[in-house]
Order: structure tokens, then sequence, then C-alpha cells
């Protein structure tokens, strides 16, 4: 049996259990962070508020409002952000086209010397420059993953950013008001309620980290804890001062 025969088998199972997690977190991490930051945000809120013996209606009326509050201000900063950052975007794009017209030498140059530093030898790294260079476009594209990092065929939209932004936000801050609406009158069925989803968003988290699920469900519901219990101790004390 020749090398070549003997070592396929070993290609397909590599090829076949060679992959990697998500690292950009694709939509979970966006979703599954937004949601966490609601929660943690909304029941703290209530939870101070709450320290301060008040009405259940003003626990609900302030929880309603958190979570309006937090939504439009996360999709609203969520939407400016990747706005601004897809205009630095094409604006240095059109830096690169504009390069790629006046300089073509220079820049199909620029782009061998890039592939030399990373090893290929200089004849090789200009004949690729060379071919690649041919197609304006298929250039810019080349010259922006190489120099800028970016895919221009793939950058954020504002509009994606900010509708799942509040959605996500809307969701984890409904959490703890869902027993006050559907009728609980104690602050300990909203308490639990938004523990038991800080613990499901902790380990959710997991999917997109090296952790395992157990420590960061268990991380992200003490974090969450410890905000709820501090602000509500808060209450307490400016409950019995005012």
């Amino acid at each position: 049996m020749s090398i070549i025969e003997a070592q396929a088998p070993l290609h397909e199972a590599h090829r076949d259990n060679h992959t990697h997690r998500d690292v950009n977190g694709g939509w979970l991490r966006p979703a599954v962070f937004g949601a966490m930051d609601g929660l943690v945000s909304n029941l703290a809120l209530m939870t101070g508020v709450a320290g301060g013996a008040v009405s259940t209606q003003t626990v609900v009326i302030t929880g309603l409002a958190g979570l309006a509050a937090g939504a439009f201000s996360m999709a609203a900063g969520e939407y400016t952000s990747v706005a601004s950052q897809r205009e630095l975007v094409q604006a240095e794009l059109d830096v690169e086209r504009r390069q790629l017209r006046k300089h073509p030498i220079d820049e199909m140059e620029e782009l061998a010397a890039l592939y030399v530093s990373r090893g290929v030898e200089p004849a090789l790294a200009r004949e690729v420059a060379m071919q690649l260079s041919k197609d304006p476009e298929q250039a810019l594209e080349i010259h922006a993953r190489e120099e800028l990092g970016i895919d221009p065929d793939d950058l954020p939209s504002p509009m994606v950013a900010a509708v799942s932004s509040f959605g996500s936000f809307a969701l984890g801050a409904l959490l703890p008001l869902l027993p006050y609406l559907l009728g609980a009158t104690a602050l300990w069925p909203a308490v639990l309620l938004a523990l038991v989803g800080l613990f499901a968003c902790g380990a959710l988290v997991a999917r997109v980290t090296a952790r395992g699920w157990l420590f960061s469900g268990m991380r992200q519901l003490v974090l969450g804890g410890a905000a709820a219990a501090v602000t509500y101790g808060l209450g307490v004390l400016l409950g019995a001062a005012l």
C-alpha cells in the first residue's frame, strides 16, 4: 500500500473532526449578552425599588419603564456604533480603491511584499499578486482582507444590530416582570425566575467559550444575584432614610 493510500483515511478523519467554535459568536453571542444585560439591569432596578417598601404597582411601572428605556437605549447605541463602524470601513475602502486606481503597480508590489513576509518565495509572491490584481474588485477585496482585516462583502448592518439588541434586551428585561404581570404581589417569584434565567443565559454563553456550561451558568447567576442584592440593600437604606 502506498504512503498516500495509507494516509488518506487519516486526512478524512482529520477533516471530519477538525472543527472549531464560532469565535465571533455569530448571532448567539449578541443575543445572549443582550438578554443577559436586560435581565440583570431590570432585576437590579426592580429589587432596588422594591427594597424601598413601595407598592407592587410602583415596582411594575418601574420594571416596564426600565424595559422600555433600556431596550431603546441599547438599540440606539448599537445602531450608532455599527453605523459609525461601517462608515469608517467604507471610507477606508474608498482610500484603498483610489490607491489601486492611481498606483496599481505599487499596490501590487505591496501585496507581493506581504506574501513574502509570510514565507512565500519572492518570484511566486509576485506572480500571485499579479494574478490577483488583474480584477480591480478582487484586488480591493484582497487588500481589504490583508491590510484592514475586513470583508467588504460582509459588513455588519446597523438596522439588524439595533433590532436584535432591542429584542434581546426586552426579552431579558421582561423575565423578572412576568410574575408581577401574572398576578404575583411579592418580590421573591420575580427574583427566582430571574435567577433561573441568569443561569440559563450563562449556560448558553458556554457555547461560544471554552468553559463548561455549569461554570458559566453559576458565574452569571452569582454576578446577577449579587447585583440584585446590592441594589435591594441600597433600596432598603434609602427607603428608611427618606
